[in-house]
């Protein structure tokens, strides 16, 4: 592939960079601006989404016709990760979790009708979304046929009963995709609703506490008690929510990674800062060669990253499902972000470690990267299977 961007994609993405730089960053530094679970207040994101919209910073993954700028996978790359310099810059601009992956995969599914009702709201920013398929005791999670959340159908409607967890962004939001079981099929048991908040048979039963900053709305327990949902409001045919989950997921989990490297390259802007300017026994700490392993390590961890996510990206907007080469990105970016928040506290030393810089809030939230749509195990099986499967031609080129 041609890694070179296009005249509007590098245009947005040094726009993007400006925003981040004036009017996200600055925010980190005053703990006013931050609600109990460490992340911005709602009514901050507000202004923030007001100037975004302003710039025409907006909606990079959607359609030009529902209000976005339809920049393709490999524009979302770039963009992406220039977002991510804060980590409350993906929300800014409508490109953070869950809301992103959501709007993707319902902007590819719905009638025009059930987009006006359903995800024209999302792009908006007029509600949040949230995906609930993670299930708790021997519940599913990399595996979906583990799902024991049903849904029945009764006449025209479904019946829901069951419990989820562990859903990022529950609290809040407005708008539900599920995955239920509806029959005993292995491959074709799963169905995909949508619901509203509003209606009545569910409730959260709690804001489950993690090690990490939240995004806005937590991670959620669910318990759903006679849940009624129209036949109308259920995803593609009966069977296919394991279909709804992949192309979901798909597209999400390099969505990640474009975020995961924008976090990495900040942690090491700041440590960068700090070496070259810090003194120990007469000379910066930048002129240590061991500071310099340390850093040439991560920058080339975090371009191995940009590369393999741009192939991925690339592949995509060919129509390729890029499964392997997600795999591979994921891996390898998830590392990198620890690696690289890792790195940039011992190198930073006490003030890395301190609230001084956004650095430990990296750290905290790097941990999940490993396990979140896909435990890096679990992408490692993929690529094993892929392999044997497929032996030499693992690794052919694109012709």
């Amino acid at each position: 592939m041609d890694f070179t961007l296009s005249d509007e994609i590098e245009s947005t993405r040094l726009q993007v960079r400006d925003f981040v730089a004036k009017e996200v960053i600055p925010l980190e530094s005053d703990q006013a601006n931050f609600d109990e679970h460490e992340n911005l207040k709602e009514s901050v994101v507000a202004t923030l989404r007001e100037k975004a919209k302003a710039q025409g910073l907006w909606g990079f993954q959607l359609p030009k016709e529902r209000g976005g700028r339809e920049l393709g996978v490999v524009g979302m790359a770039a963009l992406y990760e220039e977002a991510a310099r804060s980590p409350f810059g993906p929300v800014a601009f409508n490109c953070a979790p869950p809301d992103d992956g959501n709007m993707i995969v319902l902007n590819k599914i719905l009638s025009d009708e059930q987009k006006d009702k359903w995800l024209q709201p999302i792009i908006d920013g007029k509600v949040r979304s949230a995906f609930a398929m993670t299930e708790p005791d021997g519940g599913c999670g990399s595996d979906p046929s583990l799902t024991y959340t049903r849904a029945e159908k009764v006449g025209d409607k479904w019946i829901i009963n069951g419990r989820k967890w562990f859903i990022t962004g529950a609290e809040g939001a407005q708008t539900f995709i599920l995955i239920a079981k509806t029959s005993d099929d292995e491959r074709k048991g799963l169905t995909a609703f949508l619901f509203d908040k509003d209606q009545p048979g569910w409730e959260i039963v709690r804001r489950i506490p993690i090690m990490g900053p939240e995004e806005h709305g937590g991670h959620c327990e669910l318990k759903f008690d006679g849940l009624e949902i129209p036949d109308e409001n259920r995803l593609l045919n009966i069977g296919d929510g394991l279909k709804v989950t992949q192309i979901r997921l798909g597209t999400a989990r390099l969505t990640h990674c474009m975020r995961w490297l924008g976090l990495a390259k900040r942690c090491m802007e700041i440590a960068g800062g700090y070496v070259e300017n810090r003194m120990s026994f007469g000379t910066t700490l930048s002129g240590h060669e061991g500071v310099q392993w340390m850093m040439g390590d991560v920058a080339k961890e975090i371009h191995i990253g940009r590369l393999l996510t741009m192939n991925a990206a690339w592949k995509l907007d060919q129509g390729d499902f890029a499964r392997k080469e997600i795999s591979i990105a994921k891996i390898q970016v998830a590392d990198t972000l620890h690696k690289a928040a890792d790195t940039a506290i011992q190198l930073c030393g006490a003030r890395g470690y301190s609230k001084d810089t956004i650095i430990e809030w990296i750290y905290r939230y790097a941990r999940q990267a490993r396990l979140v749509d896909g435990a890096s195990e679990i992408h490692k099986m993929v690529l094993s299977k892929y392999y044997l499967s497929e032996k030499h031609d693992f690794f052919k080129w694109g012709v």
